[in-house]
């Protein structure tokens, strides 16, 4: 037992043990209790939340050998066998399948074909299947019956990651009960009574780190906390820190990344890529880099709708603080560009070999992205003149004064203009642009390209772009290779031109639907070919044997 890793070892032999899942525990005990139990259990829930460990102690609490005397408890320090072989995963009469690895409808049939047979000591045969959504969609259909009216004897259990794409039928014959993500602070005491009874030296700070890691999964948790405990094997004297355990994950540190963001608002590019290459000097992953930033706006955009963040078990009290004092200059619309590149740099990421020039763009497109902006950076004027200026540029401080003045005066002629940001409603109502056009459909946006003349535009829309769907104010679109690059940003100024609006155009990677070409394109193929059934087009074919139909065109008398 001792040699086992941390998450075998401590994993819950009884409903009290379960974490975070009180009100699951609580209702499948009172369910067993009053003998009301489902011919099909299905559990549900992220990665590691305890969807198995659940499903064995239903199995062990259906069929525990002391249930027949209430007199007597079944617990960790006086299991009966039946309890002890469920443990073991040695009962004849409790059968867990793996539906990653089993898939097909003959897998479905054997198990069928076994439920047949009634125990052999237990009071239940029970069926547990892991990863229920991966079955075949004949194997599903091959479960139905039996799901349904399963023989008195036996029992279904169901644990899945993936409830979406179960069949609604199956869902149906099932008793659904989800098990939700653990809070870091159950996950935090809950590490720290296994770190005590390891007699592991480990830091709170860490451990809060560990549970922040881990997302809610209790088993993942565990395993990182093993992975600390292990490290510290030959200096038990020595703590583990918040830092060791960001250098064992490839975690930056996330009030350097705060600190790299400040400069990013402030238009520092420099000082952005130093620290940058600090972090990446430090062992930082890409990844999760890029997933701290967007940790990182979640919370700007939390203190700019809900006002300072305080009391938050997921952010250190230095990080809030420096995360209130940075957003002050911040709004959503920022915060929404940024979100944006952020994702498109992590799909960027699988394509691009090297991670570092990556990022170094990346940041460098922040900075730039921000440089747009007329609302200025999160410091004074005067901060932005550093000594680090003055030597690259070879300028005193009077003379860079002087550019900022210029910029400054710049950007203030191009305020009246630039619709990109600050209030563009506004705007086209000061310079008196044309007056709002109603497009309620994605042929009213069509036609009115056509009316522009926008030839280029409404080449894409009708040959490149596959509308999935349009409401007022936002589209969503696929498309194909051919469309234009620099599309989505001629949609985006078009639109607010027309409307006075700002819309939101979203990309969709459903690729099963069509775009208005290739409707027609169908449609007219269908046409050609109900045509080549009629005589009249077998007489012709007849007559002209080589001629090939290529279009039909109805001309009125």
């Amino acid at each position: 037992m001792t040699n086992k890793i941390l998450a075998l070892k401590y994993r819950p032999q009884e409903f009290i043990d379960l974490i975070g899942q009180d009100v699951v525990a609580q209702t499948i005990t009172n369910a067993i209790k009053l003998n009301k139990t489902p011919n099909a259990y299905l559990l549900t829930g992220i990665r590691g939340v305890g969807k198995t460990t659940t499903a064995r102690l239903i199995a062990k609490a259906l069929n525990c050998e002391m249930n027949k005397n209430p007199q007597l408890k079944c617990n960790k320090e006086n299991f009966c066998t039946t309890c002890k072989e469920i443990i073991n995963s040695s009962h004849i009469d409790i059968l867990e399948m793996d539906a990653a690895s089993k898939t097909g409808i003959d897998d479905i049939r054997e198990l069928i074909e076994n439920s047949k047979y009634s125990p052999t000591s237990a009071k239940y045969k029970i069926f547990i299947i892991d990863e229920v959504h991966m079955l075949s969609k004949q194997a599903f259909n091959g479960l139905l019956k039996t799901l349904e009216e399963p023989p008195s004897s036996l029992k279904f259990i169901l644990a899945t990651t993936e409830v979406r794409k179960i069949p609604v039928t199956i869902l149906s014959r099932c008793q659904r009960f989800d098990l939700k993500r653990v809070s870091v602070d159950k996950l935090c005491k809950h590490l720290k009574d296994i770190s005590i009874k390891e007699k592991g030296n480990i830091s709170d700070e860490a451990i809060k780190l560990i549970a922040k890691t881990a997302e809610g999964s209790v088993r993942d948790s565990i395993s990182l906390l093993d992975r600390a405990l292990i490290s510290q094997l030959n200096e038990k004297d020595i703590e583990i820190s918040e830092q060791d355990v960001r250098g064992m994950l490839g975690l930056a540190d996330k009030s350097k990344i705060i600190s790299l963001f400040k400069e990013v608002l402030s238009g520092n590019e420099r000082d952005a890529l130093i620290l940058l290459k600090e972090l990446i000097d430090d062992g930082l992953d890409a990844k999760n880099f890029l997933n701290d930033i967007l940790e990182i706006l979640y919370f700007f955009s939390r203190r700019a709708n809900l006002g300072p963040i305080e009391n938050d078990m997921s952010i250190s009290e230095t990080e809030a603080k420096m995360i209130n004092q940075y957003s002050k200059n911040i709004d959503m619309q920022d915060i929404g560009l940024f979100w944006q590149l952020t994702i498109k740099t992590i799909d960027d990421l699988k394509t691009i070999g090297n991670e570092n020039l990556t990022l170094e763009m990346y940041i460098m497109q922040l900075v730039h992205l921000n440089s747009m902006d007329q609302r200025g950076g999160v410091v004074e004027e005067s901060d932005l003149i550093d000594n680090s200026q003055e030597i690259l540029t070879g300028k005193n401080s009077t003379e860079i004064t002087k550019e900022k003045e210029i910029q400054n005066k710049v950007k203030k002629q191009l305020k009246s203009t630039n619709q990109v940001k600050s209030n563009p409603i506004e705007n086209i109502k000061n310079q008196e642009i044309n007056p709002k056009i109603e497009i309620s459909s994605f042929q009213d946006l069509i036609d009115q390209s056509n009316k522009d003349k926008e030839i280029e535009l409404k080449f894409d829309l009708e040959r490149n772009v596959k509308l999935v769907s349009f409401n007022k104010g936002k589209v969503d679109i696929s498309f194909n290779e051919r469309l234009n690059k620099n599309f989505i940003k001629n949609l985006s100024e078009k639109l607010l031109k027309w409307t006075g609006e700002r819309w939101i155009i979203s990309l969709s990677k459903n690729s099963e639907v069509k775009s208005l070409y290739e409707k027609a394109l169908e449609s007219k193929n269908v046409e050609i070919n109900e045509f080549k059934k009629s005589k009249i087009a077998k007489d012709i074919e007849t007559i002209f044997p080589d001629a090939k139909l290529i279009e039909i065109i109805n001309k009125e008398e």
